[in-house]
């Protein structure tokens, strides 16, 4: 069915960090849940989650990743329906409408999104790079973005605009965006940022949980602010080598909220201490090295920037999840790639590792 040799350019140290990965997150997923039996069933579901995740790797990356640039304009007009239709048929759950529920799951379109952003911002730069760097090419890049970002921040889901806006602005700084037009981007965003904040543009609970960072509480005894308090109780309560598994009492005895999602990097951080995080960063850390690496090997810009994008989502969002529990930035719930529970960003993921993968095995060179 291949030619000779065509697996040998799969990268298996990727596959293999991805796999560590996942087995450790469901084994944390499990300690987090401490017990409550309303919270029972996702560990199974993410080890399902994850073994579907595998396939996908497998299937994506005998696929030759040039032919997303030709399927890209249906994805995106079915990403784009999707969002559209989550106003319509959607689950509301925190006050925002996120989840299409089909009865056995829920699905989140906005992480398969990602994805299409990334694949569209690279067909765009790839078959614009002898295209002057102005700003009719940077505003193209601009629009194709918004056109998901905007349907993404009507849910709303303010963090993932922010992760497809950084994603737009690291796929246009490596395809050679001009100084002078990112000084002006980055202070209209500026800008942009302190009018919502002090706006009604902004859902009343996005303003509370920045003014609840930005005031920070003492005595807060529920919300962002309290959740926040115990994450960091939790992580300092682990020390160097942690309390043991399943023995963290912030986690076991629950007083930190969504501990399997969004503060899973504290539950790490109690129950194997300051060596457990730095492991976890390892791993991260790893994983987006080998994307780098697969973008640097591309045969041709298209693949070098699906690379590129997928290293960039993956660092950005665990960047984003330990400031969170690190009380660096305000809550945005955004998870830990690949260790907090989540079937459609983990599945969005390994389709992001599979499409690496792809580019992987047809790369110009064999050198680790």
């Amino acid at each position: 069915m291949f030619r000779s040799g065509f697996w040998r350019r799969f990268d298996f140290w990727l596959l293999g960090t991805i796999i560590i990965a996942l087995v450790f997150g469901v084994t944390m997923i499990r300690s987090a849940i401490a017990g409550n039996d309303s919270l029972s069933e996702v560990v199974i579901r993410q080890i399902i989650f994850g073994s579907l995740g595998f396939v996908v790797i497998l299937i994506v990356a005998v696929i030759d990743y040039r032919f997303w640039s030709g399927a890209i304009g249906p994805m995106y007009v079915v990403i784009v329906v999707a969002l559209g239709a989550l106003k319509v048929i959607g689950g509301t759950r925190f006050g925002a409408t996120r989840w299409i529920e089909t009865g056995l799951v829920s699905i989140q379109p906005t992480e398969l999104a990602k994805i299409v952003v990334i694949l569209a911002l690279a067909n765009f730069f790839a078959k614009t790079s002898d295209a002057p760097r102005n700003w009719v090419w940077l505003v193209k890049s601009l629009l194709i973005t918004l056109g998901i970002a905007g349907l993404i921040y009507i849910q709303p889901n303010l963090s993932n605009v922010i992760v497809t806006m950084t994603l737009w602005a690291a796929l246009t700084w490596v395809s050679g965006v001009q100084l002078k037009h990112l000084g002006v981007i980055a202070l209209t965003g500026i800008s942009l940022v302190g009018i919502m904040i002090f706006s009604p543009v902004l859902e009343q609970y996005q303003r509370d949980r920045i003014f609840d960072f930005l005031i920070n509480d003492p005595n807060a005894s529920y919300g962002a602010t309290y959740n926040v308090r115990q994450a960091l109780a939790a992580l300092a309560s682990g020390g160097w080598f942690g309390k043991g598994y399943g023995l963290g009492s912030q986690t076991q005895l629950r007083f930190m909220k969504v501990r399997h999602t969004d503060f899973i990097f504290s539950v790490i951080g109690e129950e194997f201490g300051f060596v457990g995080t730095v492991l976890v960063l390892a791993l991260l850390g790893f994983i987006i090295y080998r994307c780098l690496r697969a973008a640097r090997l591309a045969r041709d810009p298209f693949g070098s920037l699906i690379a590129y994008g997928v290293a960039i989502l993956i660092f950005f969002q665990g960047a984003v999840n330990i400031a969170v529990n690190l009380n660096l930035i305000p809550v945005t719930g955004v998870p830990l790639p690949f260790i907090s529970y989540g079937g459609s960003g983990l599945l969005s993921l390994m389709l992001g590792v599979g499409l690496v993968e792809s580019v992987a095995l047809r790369s110009k060179s064999l050198d680790v």
